[in-house]
């Protein structure tokens, strides 16, 4: 490891530019050790460097250095900055538009959404992108077309020890493909990468391009205050025995450690949150000191207790003690993070899954527990080691104290592994042979990977070629030797490009070259699994109606880490009784089960726990893709039953099903208000539009508030002509090609701006509205051409079609993707087709064009 210098403390005058001292002269006057010794390589230079250091050591404001560094140069390029999940991203965006946001005039900083569409128009206006490794992948595959991202000048790769986790194979593909594409465009983007201390960071800073000289990796025990870690174990098999037994030893560290000082506990699950919570004032009021944790007077406290939603959340913080978890409403987190930082209660119990996104920091961190319960293998697993380090990060306020402090609460079996690695770097290796496929797939897609020669070649930019030889056996490579090594890599191409040849997503041609086929390039291009797109193209037919569509959906491989929790099959069940569409086999803990259960309470816009309404939000993040997928598998076969697909991904969005009326998109349309609306004939929201106001007054009988949120909903409406012609339609003939052109303009005035964000308070992201334009014939169920769009004022677009020989009566279908009740449907009557043309003609034509050319 580097040691860490005692050097005098840089001031922040040392960035000699007033703007950028600016940025930090409110908050500190000079640079951490840290800091100060990283200063030089990431300021003065443009280096690639890796530091490794703890959690909680300052490493934002050593990339911060790097962000300066590029800014300072003339005519400066984008920086993107990639940051592991999307609550650290958003949290990131917010912190760093504060400290930038009037910098040299105001730097655009954005977060990307996973919309390819939308992401390209943000990259172009950006400055600074801070995005998910996934986001960065779907964007920067197509680097060949997008001068944007052959163009970034710095990559920043926060928390790249998570190259050995779950998002690794993506992780490692990113910086993988940053390094590939500078050697190509001879364009240098710089990559700068923070972590946690590693044992093998050498290998890893040279991978990504840094020197001996810029490689920093200080120890686990080179933090800005000391720490004294407490590990205590205990010998309880039964899990939620544990949780209890280990209350009473966290109370009383509490109590003998902290002292009056702040204290972060984190716990394996929501739900054990509020009983960990509880636990600890009981053990308050035993003591009879029911207020102890409580620094303000419970007058000063009442007002904010007003405003707090859960009910538990109240009890506990009239107490001082508070908890958070990633179901707590935006509100009451707010609430417990503003009492927690202005020291009105000195406990908050936080969930695991919230140790990346939460913006507290406390004197003491107490770990109650390391393992949680994973409904999938009904098992408890052990939390991945950066989970634990990140928490012990959070017991950091150099501003405030002089040491910190952190209890280890762990199995007996547990304790030397934790002694051990606290205070060694952590070893980390490659997961991308775990999930090759895809990545694979994507590439031969974009052509990067041309046959089996480019796909070893590939290869050898990965981390993961760096690490077979370093650590053959975990990687199952037999020996070490450079035949060993090259047998290993034919065999791992070879084999994921006969499993990828098998589900028809590409063909090995010649034995040699890869060609992508249709679905390979659906997957690539919605960034979905390979396996999926081969289900969905063997089960999607030209019959399959809403309730199939929904199964086949829900089976995607997307939703098979969908967590199951324990005796979550008491609400799952309660909650199936509720909604309409019942399925043959019913099982509580299949992840596709609970996918169809939850879509479904979706559409009937059901109230769910915490815990469930968690888990949907992350399957309509995912579900509108995969909806895209399934039109774009049913238009290849031609199956016009696509457009079931397409009514899906609106009910998804209005969460709504297809049976209800389109007014139920409009704020306070209760089922009274949309019924006096149909009695008077008011069906669509263009009637609403049209009613005169004293109509309106009288059916609607809103406030002006709610009045105004309905006039907000009704102009964002969309109002869309079409007009369609067909090009010679006396000239055509049997199966030749011809064109129908399609225009589009919106009904908008000149000066008004177009807004296409739809207003959809259940979807939980920002969507934009896209349309599909699909040509179909009714009679024979046939789907003959479909493109999807965006609408801004005005589109054409041509389709192409080709029909048999006859009279055909056609329909264009206009459908959105987000809007109900906003399609239109246009008959393209008595399309007279004539005969085939004759071979013959068409020989003895091109013979004639021979004798000419000689």
């Amino acid at each position: 490891p580097t040691t860490l210098l005692d050097l005098q403390p840089l001031p922040i005058t040392a960035l000699h530019n007033k703007e950028f001292e600016a940025i930090y002269s409110s908050s500190i006057s000079t640079f951490n050790k840290i800091q100060t010794q990283v200063f030089q390589a990431l300021y003065a230079s443009n280096d690639n460097v890796f530091v490794g250091a703890p959690t909680g050591s300052g490493k934002t404001i050593a990339a911060e250095f790097a962000l300066l560094r590029l800014w300072s140069q003339p005519k400066a390029a984008r920086a993107v900055c990639i940051e592991p999940f999307q609550d650290v991203v958003d949290a990131r965006v917010s912190e760093w538009k504060l400290k930038f946001g009037e910098v040299q005039g105001g730097k655009e900083i954005v977060a990307l959404t996973g919309e390819t569409s939308s992401d390209i128009r943000l990259l172009e206006k950006a400055d600074l992108v801070v995005c998910t490794p996934s986001q960065w992948d779907l964007l920067s595959r197509r680097w060949k077309q997008r001068k944007n991202v052959q163009t970034i000048g710095l990559l920043i790769a926060d928390e790249i020890q998570l190259i050995g986790g779950e998002i690794g194979a993506t992780y490692e593909v990113i910086v993988s493909r940053t390094r590939y594409v500078a050697v190509q465009t001879e364009n240098k983007t710089r990559i700068v990468a923070f972590g946690v201390s590693l044992a093998n960071a050498r290998d890893l800073g040279e991978w990504m391009g840094a020197t001996a000289q810029t490689i920093f990796n200080f120890s686990p025990g080179a933090r800005p205050l000391p720490m004294e870690v407490h590990i205590q174990s205990f010998n309880v098999p039964h899990f939620p025995s544990l949780m209890i037994q280990m209350a009473k030893p966290a109370y009383l560290a509490i109590v003998e450690y902290a002292e009056d000082r702040p204290v972060l506990c984190f716990v394996p699950s929501r739900k054990q949150c509020r009983s960990s919570a509880s636990d600890i004032l009981l053990y308050c009021t035993a003591d009879q000191e029911e207020s102890r944790f409580l620094n303000i007077d419970a007058a000063e406290l009442a007002p904010h207790l007003e405003h707090v939603t859960d009910p538990d959340l109240k009890v506990t913080l009239a107490s001082g003690i508070g908890f958070y978890h990633e179901a707590l409403s935006k509100q009451d987190k707010r609430i417990v993070e503003h009492l927690f930082e202005s020291g009105a209660i000195q406990v908050v119990v936080a969930s695991k899954d919230t140790a990346w996104s939460i913006p507290l920091t406390a004197y003491m961190v107490i770990i109650m527990g390391v393992q949680t319960f994973e409904g999938k293998e009904h098992r408890y697993v052990d939390y991945p080691f950066t989970d634990v380090l990140q928490m012990m990060g959070r017991a950091c306020r150099p501003s405030h104290d002089t040491s910190s402090r952190c209890v280890l609460m762990c199995q007996q079996v547990r304790k030397d592994f934790f002694k051990k690695f606290l205070n060694e770097g952590l070893p980390i290796e490659s997961h991308l042979h775990l999930s090759l496929h895809d990545h694979f797939n994507a590439e031969i897609v974009t052509k990067t990977i041309e046959n089996k020669q480019d796909a070893v070649d590939w290869l050898t930019w990965t981390w993961m070629y760096r690490r077979l030889v370093a650590n053959a056996n975990y990687y199952n490579m037999q020996g070490t030797t450079h035949t060993h090594l090259s047998d290993h890599l034919s065999e791992l191409v070879e084999q994921t490009l006969n499993d990828l040849q098998n589900s028809k997503a590409i063909n090995v041609e010649k034995e040699m070259d890869t060609v992508a086929l249709n679905l390979g390039m659906i997957a690539a291009y919605y960034n979905i699994n390979y396996i999926t797109v081969d289900i969905f193209s063997s089960s999607l037919t030209a019959k399959t109606k809403l309730k199939g569509l929904l199964e086949i959906v829900s089976a995607a491989s997307e939703f098979e880490h969908i967590p199951i929790r324990h005796h979550e099959d008491l609400f799952l069940r309660k909650v199936y009784e509720r909604v309409p569409v019942k399925l043959t086999d019913v099982d509580y803990e299949s992840p596709s089960f609970k996918t169809n259960i939850l879509l479904q309470a979706h559409f009937s816009r059901l109230n769910l726990p915490a815990d469930l309404a968690a888990d949907q939000a992350i399957i309509l993040g995912k579900v509108l893709g995969l909806l895209s997928a399934c039109v774009d598998v049913m238009s290849s076969d031609g199956h016009l039953n696509a457009l079931g697909a397409m009514e899906l991904s609106q009910m998804c969005v209005q969460a709504m099903w297809d049976t209800d009326s389109p007014l139920k998109q409009i704020p306070g349309f209760t089922s009274e208000v949309i019924k006096r609306c149909t009695d008077s004939g008011v069906k669509s929201v263009y009637d609403v539009m049209e009613l005169e106001d004293d109509q309106r007054n009288s059916i609607l009988q809103m406030d002006a508030r709610q009045m105004r949120d309905v006039a907000k909903v009704c102009n964002a409406y969309p109002s869309i002509e079409l007009t369609y012609e067909v090009e010679d339609p006396t000239e055509l003939q049997g199966t030749v090609p011809f064109m129908v052109t399609v225009n589009l303009e919106r009904e908008v005035d000149e000066d008004d701006e177009v807004n296409q964000v739809i207003p959809a308070p259940h979807f939980p992201s920002k969507k934009s509205e896209a349309w599909w334009v699909v040509i179909g014939e009714p009679s024979t169920k046939t789907l003959l051409a479909v493109k999807k769009i965006t609408v801004s004022r005005q589109q054409s677009v041509k389709l192409e079609v080709a029909l048999p020989e006859g009279n055909h009566n056609l329909i264009v279908y206009f459908i959105c993707d987000g809007w109900s009740g906003a399609d239109q449907e246009h008959p393209l009557e008595n399309v007279v087709v004539g005969p085939k043309p004759d071979e013959d003609d068409e020989d003895s034509s091109d013979e004639d064009d021979e004798m000419e050319e000689s």
